[in-house]
């Protein structure tokens, strides 16, 4: 007989199953059906994904009930068999498993982080009422998760202590490793749970591996229950009408015992991973023996129930500049040209970011890039710091715009503000799934694709809206497109870039590139263009950023011997590592390319300075102040 879960935690590492509803879309069941009815309707085919788990090395399944509540049954006319519908779960889990493996009862969010859409006393009801019928088959525990704000979380906790007392997991779901939705730190917000009755506290979904680790960091010495982690397997990418996921079996197993000696007791997976990724952790995890759980030391804080806002820093940018400069494609043409990218803030606060435009001029950068919600999460408008960068330093903005987060009438109305403010050029991109960024209730719009976006942008440089008719002025946007030379097939990945081209592109802007072979075969591949290619470096800021970019992040790989090179280093060292190893880069890409394109990690913009100031002493001038300067 099975110690209960809270024995079995307490003595070691439970392996987790891994996903259920990305798992069936990968065996071809489609997005839009109901994952839990098929509970009823393929009871075989919902059995046979748990057997599978089990068969990797499972010992704890979640039953297919996850959306079986009234609310998300309801998009299916299937609000009336809530009960029936969760009830089979729960037995077809339990078949199963058979003595193998713990059963508990999976309930997610209802809101899904769409804030307050469903008032409290519906939110109670159709817990209780999904938690009723789980309880009654039978489970070894209950397990809430993917809950975006801790009220909701903390709402169906209480249902489940007022029904039960067998063990409650709790998982949230965060993207920085910082704050729920509704402003909570995780700290406080797992003393809270902790308080309410949870036996474990822990995360899963949004994030893969890396980003579940800071987060354990972050809460390491600050949490008296232990972890339960169920990582994604790295970012989605949209590709040929298909969600995929990057993150490789072997990855999940090497970063399953750093989890577990983070104090993850529960190591399973979220989105994207399957029956070998969790066969990867239990090989990874069979001979792991954890330190004994001891919170003795652990300082866990008192809660706070609200953020403390940042004074409004927002007013007196410098003022208004008439300078009209060449563009970037006239002077790549001329010398070598730096475009650095500068990720917008996730907060109020632009102090930082103004300072890093800042440097970035004095270090000779010829615009400054922002990205438009990058990863689908929610950033300060690049139109309005586009604004303030141009105004108080005199340097040229470039900012991309997405297909994913305006309609057609949207996207018009934004490109016509820009060109009242100014500011001309663009990066045009289909933009990262909505669903998989910070707000995931938001919906993606994709009214047209980047081709689409290309030529209609250049469409009202001729007059001519939108809509087709005629504008009193026309506009002067320089379009780029953006290009990932990180495939199998360069010339596939070309031939794509030419219909861009076709479509109105004025310049290329690549993903960062980390392999000099690539940068000649870029060479080779992309000579015959009419149009300049800016090559993408990104130096490394340490040896997890670059397992998280190679494993995890769509269109980024890295040759093993830079990932040798990175490997362990953190602070100082590694950053010194990582521009050492742009430097060795550019040295290439100079070679063939006049365009550059430094990505700025993690707002660490004296690395995209160091190399910008490389970039002249190896061209051995710097750019006249054409657009630097007040």
């Amino acid at each position: 007989m099975k110690p209960d879960l809270r024995s079995r935690w307490t003595d070691g590492v439970i392996v987790g199953d891994g996903a259920m509803g990305t798992y069936l879309y990968q065996l071809g069941f489609p997005v839009g059906i109901s994952y839990e009815e098929l509970n009823l309707l393929s009871p075989h085919i919902i059995e046979d994904v748990h057997r599978q788990y089990v068969t990797a090395g499972a010992e704890m399944l979640e039953t297919n009930t996850f959306s079986a509540n009234h609310e998300k049954l309801a998009k299916y006319g299937l609000e009336h068999k809530v009960e029936e519908i969760n009830r089979a779960g729960v037995r077809i889990a339990r078949q199963a498993a058979g003595d193998q493996a713990y059963v508990v009862g999976s309930v997610g969010a209802i809101r899904e982080g769409k804030r307050s859409n469903t008032p409290l006393p519906q939110l109670r009801k159709y817990f209780r009422e999904q938690l009723n019928a789980i309880l009654e088959e039978g489970v070894d525990g209950i397990l809430l998760e993917t809950f975006f704000e801790l009220e909701e979380l903390a709402v169906a906790l209480k249902q489940v202590r007022k029904l039960t007392d067998i063990p409650v997991i709790c998982q949230l779901t965060v993207e920085d490793a910082v704050r729920t939705l509704d402003g909570y730190s995780l700290p406080d917000a797992f003393a809270i749970l902790t308080e309410a009755g949870a036996d474990m506290v822990g995360l899963n979904c949004r994030v893969g591996p890396n980003g579940t680790m800071r987060a354990l960091e972050y809460v390491r010495g600050k949490v008296s229950l232990p972890l339960s982690v169920y990582p994604d397997a790295g970012v989605a990418s949209y590709v040929d009408g298909e969600y995929r996921y990057k993150a490789k079996p072997s990855y999940f197993g090497q970063s399953s015992v750093r989890l577990a000696e983070l104090g993850a007791r529960v190591i399973g997976g979220c989105c994207g991973t399957t029956p070998k990724h969790i066969a990867a952790i239990a090989r990874a995890l069979a001979d792991y023996v954890p330190a004994p759980l001891d919170f003795s030391n652990v300082q866990v804080p008192s809660p706070q129930i609200s953020i403390t806002m940042e004074k409004d820093i927002l007013g007196g940018w410098g003022s208004d500049r008439d300078d009209v400069p060449p563009t970037l494609v006239e002077l790549v043409k001329e010398r070598p040209t730096v475009i650095v990218e500068l990720d917008p803030p996730r907060d109020l606060d632009i102090t930082g970011f103004m300072a890093g435009a800042e440097a970035l001029k004095k270090a000779g950068a010829d615009a400054v890039t922002m990205a438009d919600n990058s990863l689908a999460v929610t950033r300060m408008s690049n139109m309005a710091l586009a604004h303030l960068v141009q105004r108080e330093t005199g340097l040229r903005p470039l900012v991309h715009v997405t297909c994913r987060d305006r309609n057609m009438i949207g996207n018009q109305s934004h490109m016509m503000g820009l060109n009242a403010l100014g500011v001309d050029h663009i990066l045009a991109v289909t933009g990262d799934p909505s669903k998989f960024g910070d707000l995931p209730g938001a919906s993606s719009v994709y009214d047209m694709t980047s081709f689409d976006m290309i030529r209609m942008i250049k469409q009202l440089n001729e007059g001519i809206a939108f809509s087709g008719k005629v504008l009193k002025h026309r506009a002067r946007f320089v379009v780029g497109a953006a290009f990932n030379p990180n495939v199998k097939h360069l010339d596939k990945a070309v031939q794509r870039l030419e219909k861009k081209i076709a479509a109105g592109a004025d310049y290329v802007m690549t993903q960062p590139v980390y392999d000099e072979h690539l940068i000649r075969e870029m060479h080779e591949a992309t000579k015959h263009l009419s149009v300049p290619v800016f090559i993408g470096i990104m130096p490394l800021a340490s040896g997890r950023n670059a397992e998280y970019l190679h494993n995890e992040v769509p269109g980024i790989q890295l040759p093993d011997h830079i990932r040798g090179r990175m490997a362990g280093l953190e602070g100082p060292e590694a950053r010194q590592t990582g521009v050492a190893i742009a430097r060795e880069l550019l040295d290439v890409a100079l070679e063939y390319f006049n365009g550059i394109y430094i990505m700025t990690p993690f707002m660490l913009y004296d690395m995209s300075a160091q190399l910008t100031e490389y970039v002249w002493a190896k061209a051995k001038q710097r750019p006249n102040p054409l657009f630097h300067g007040k």
